[in-house]
């Protein structure tokens, strides 16, 4: 499960330019990622946005992560 998240979340963050990914960044989103977007296929940002979308349910951790790495 942990390589799993690893590559997606690698895959999603990648995609965004502006994004330094460290091993922080990710640990932060693991368990709301497993928790509310687990069905969510990686690539094209799926996954960013569909954590973006439950920035509310997210721990805060997690949101710091989201926010920084989310335009606009």
């Amino acid at each position: 499960m942990r390589i799993g998240f690893v590559l997606f979340l690698a895959t999603q963050l990648a995609a965004t330019a502006a994004l330094a990914q460290t091993a922080a960044e990710r640990e932060a989103c693991q368990a709301d990622y497993q928790r509310l977007c687990k069905g969510v296929l990686p690539g094209g940002g799926r996954v960013v946005k569909c954590l973006a979308g439950h920035m509310n349910e997210l721990t805060p951790e997690c949101r710091k992560v989201v926010k920084a790495n989310t335009p606009g």
